[in-house]
């Protein structure tokens, strides 16, 4: 089993489940493992007395390099002003003439009937902008609506909102503020 898999530990001092590393298949069992030589992988694993017993392994495709930290104290700086020098402010997929999404088209037209004025900021201009958002908001999808400076909601939340009356008091009560 050793000539089959070659593991690039992260650190050989830790002990987890899984261990992400590259999958090299050998000649003596090419039928074993059927996926490209040198390919990304996910492997299950169990340590039990310093000796890691492999329990399954399965391809995994990573599509990007994501940053361990999107949002640098930089980000979090201009986000900050972003949503505090404006009452109402929507980070979506779009823009508001062209939204690029169902669920951030629902929350600009839900908003354009309450008649406020509100900033969009497109998240599919930059990567890292739509990474260090999520951290920030503590909130993983989009739209993100932020009202008078605090994170409200996303979609589910906005158009809850919207039927019960909610959302017009709280956009009356920070026009007027």
């Amino acid at each position: 089993m050793q000539n089959v898999m070659a593991f690039q530990s992260i650190s050989s001092s830790i002990r987890t489940p899984f261990i992400v590393g590259r999958l090299s298949t050998s000649a003596a069992a090419p039928s074993l493992l059927r996926y490209p030589t040198r390919s990304p992988f996910i492997c299950r694993a169990l340590t039990i007395d310093d000796k890691t017993i492999v329990i399954g392994v399965g391809y995994r495709r990573f599509k990007s390099t994501r940053c361990l930290a999107a949002l640098t104290p930089e980000l979090r700086t201009t986000l900050d002003k972003v949503v505090t020098s404006h009452k109402v402010v929507l980070f979506m997929k779009g823009t508001k003439e062209f939204p690029q999404c169902g669920f951030s088209n629902t929350v600009v037209q839900i908003l354009k009937s309450q008649n406020v004025p509100f900033e969009t900021i497109n998240i599919l201009d930059n990567e890292m902008l739509r990474q260090g958002l999520k951290e920030y908001s503590n909130w993983p999808t989009f739209p993100q609506l932020y009202i008078d400076g605090e994170f409200f909601g996303g979609c589910d939340i906005t158009v809850e909102a919207y039927k019960n009356g909610q959302l017009q008091e709280l956009l009356e009560k920070a026009l007027c503020s």
